[in-house]
């Protein structure tokens, strides 16, 4: 029997699982949708996709280097009790490693062949969600490299090496001595971790981030009552100390707390031999930027239960 898109979508829409285990469930039972929905829920698939609407906001940051390559990955899970989990663990290690050859694409690594199982990175978490009983998602990777030079990596709160809370990649360039880069690599990816840099420079900033900013600073200054000549001169001074705030090259390094990380990146130079460039950082922090939901556990049992 010919499985149609149509076919597809309305199991889709009546399972929530993916195109492709859809597409497979009709094939295998010849088109019968009661059939291809009692398959996936056989295999667990159809349970895991009740649970895709869950926040997943725990989990793990991986990062792994290769020589001259390096990727971090963010795999989020809806308690930090997964997080500890074993199976959970390997496949973010297995994960990171794959994600080297991802080139920083998240659908590209997701759709990458899960060693010894016959089925891509994406399945293998399906799969997990099942057994493991909690929403999970592959939700972001970034690849950095160098010609010459380091990469270096460091994590925080780390539960096994190289995965934990917070997971940092450096790339200096350089043609210098590579044990005096390393070791100055993993003070400053130490540093990112602490300092929350935005970019490596101002230039590099998201521009209406700076707008945003520069807009807030001149409504303070307005609200001053100063005259014009000097209000402009404030904002100026206050957009400079922003910048120096949230841009890598003009923080303190908090290695000695004195150097800006720009002058420490020159000193370095002197032990490496050679000129240094930082070509770029990577900061994941776990479940930046996803919104929990607030709950009132309180009222959620009453609720249950029946009463106000």
């Amino acid at each position: 029997m010919e499985i149609t898109a149509a076919m597809v979508k309305q199991l889709r829409d009546s399972t929530g699982v993916g195109m492709m285990d859809c597409k497979k469930a009709l094939a295998e039972t010849n088109g019968d949708m009661d059939a291809a929905i009692d398959w996936l829920r056989t295999r667990g698939l159809a349970k895991a996709a009740k649970k895709a609407d869950r926040v997943a906001a725990e989990g793990l940051v991986g990062v792994v280097t290769a020589g001259t390559k390096a990727a971090a990955v963010e795999v989020n899970s809806e308690t930090d009790f997964v997080a500890r989990n074993e199976q959970f663990q390997n496949i973010v290690e297995t994960v990171s490693k794959l994600a080297i050859d991802a080139d920083s694409d998240v659908v590209k690594l997701g759709e990458m062949p899960f060693p010894g199982t016959g089925h891509s990175v994406s399945a293998e978490l399906t799969e997990a969600i099942a057994k493991i009983g909690e929403n999970m998602n592959l939700r972001r990777t970034e690849t950095v490299s160098v010609n010459d030079g380091v990469v270096e990596s460091y994590v925080h709160n780390a539960v096994k090496p190289g995965m934990g809370k917070i997971g940092i990649l450096v790339a200096l360039e350089s043609t210098g001595d590579k044990a005096a880069l390393s070791a100055f690599g993993k003070q400053l990816a130490m540093h990112i971790a602490a300092a929350q840099p935005q970019a490596i420079s101002p230039d590099e900033l998201d521009q209406e981030v700076v707008a945003r900013e520069r807009a807030i600073i001149l409504e303070q200054v307005k609200e001053s009552g100063k005259p014009a000549e000097i209000a402009e001169k404030m904002v100026e001074g206050r957009m400079r100390k922003y910048f120096e705030e949230v841009t890598l090259l003009s923080q303190v390094f908090v290695i000695d707390g004195e150097t800006k990380v720009g002058d420490a990146i020159k000193n370095a130079e002197k032990d490496a031999g050679a000129p240094i460039k930082l070509t770029k950082f990577v900061r994941y922090a776990l479940g930046e930027g996803i919104e929990k939901a607030e709950s009132d556990f309180a009222a959620e049992v009453a609720a249950t239960a029946g009463t106000k």
